[in-house]
């Protein structure tokens, strides 16, 4: 082993850690996840993953049980995703090393492995995601006419996705967002008017502030 490690270049020495530990952080986060102790991804604070049930206290004293529902393979920029790029990136390099001369067109190829795994990751997620929502509620009949609040801001004139929690038969849910007005900044309170997928609402903001 130590004479294995000798032989090889700064380069694949860099390649083989990288690889190493990633396989060993994936296998771990499998576990937990399997045995239910925990679904994580840091991301800035931690970004949970699945549903989080949570009595909450509200100011009059009483308890509000919210169930929040999160789609952790949607955020590119998680703990998560950044273990299977390594993952990809690193069993690419090192198994394709002796096949191929240029250290470039090696980079550039796991780097490539790496980008695929992760959208194959999150599409998974997003998959499994929708599976579970279409088994508790029916979005296009429950989604139609909830309030709520705005979790990420919105682009203006349908220019992209924000985020938006709205309460559904009690239940704290989250979802992508376009507009057709302006944007809506972040904690705006909206209403849904028409449901685009099982994944993504059509919202206006409720008294917009004018200026």
């Amino acid at each position: 082993m130590i004479t294995w490690w000798s032989s090889l270049s700064v380069l694949m020495k860099v390649l083989w850690v990288i690889t190493l530990a990633s396989s060993l952080i994936f296998i771990i986060q499998s576990i937990l996840t399997f045995i239910g102790a925990g679904d994580s991804d840091i991301e800035g604070g931690m970004d949970v993953g699945g549903n989080f049930d949570a009595g909450v206290s509200d100011p009059s004293g009483s308890d509000v049980d919210t169930a929040t529902e999160t789609d952790p393979g949607m955020n590119l920029l998680t703990f998560r995703n950044f273990i299977n790029f390594c993952l990809g990136f690193g069993w690419t390099t090192v198994l394709l090393r002796n096949q191929i001369a240029s250290n470039v067109l090696l980079m550039a190829l796991g780097f490539l492995v790496g980008i695929a795994l992760v959208a194959a990751v999150m599409w998974l997620f997003k998959w499994l995601s929708g599976m579970q929502q279409a088994g508790n509620i029916n979005v296009y009949k429950s989604a139609l006419g909830c309030q709520g609040k705005v979790y990420l801001t919105i682009p203006g004139e349908r220019q992209g996705e924000g985020k938006v929690q709205i309460t559904i038969n009690n239940a704290v849910r989250e979802y992508d967002a376009l507009t057709d007005g302006d944007s809506i900044r972040n904690g705006a309170s909206i209403r849904v008017i028409e449901v685009i997928d099982n994944y993504t609402l059509l919202v206006e903001e409720i008294n917009p502030t004018i200026i």
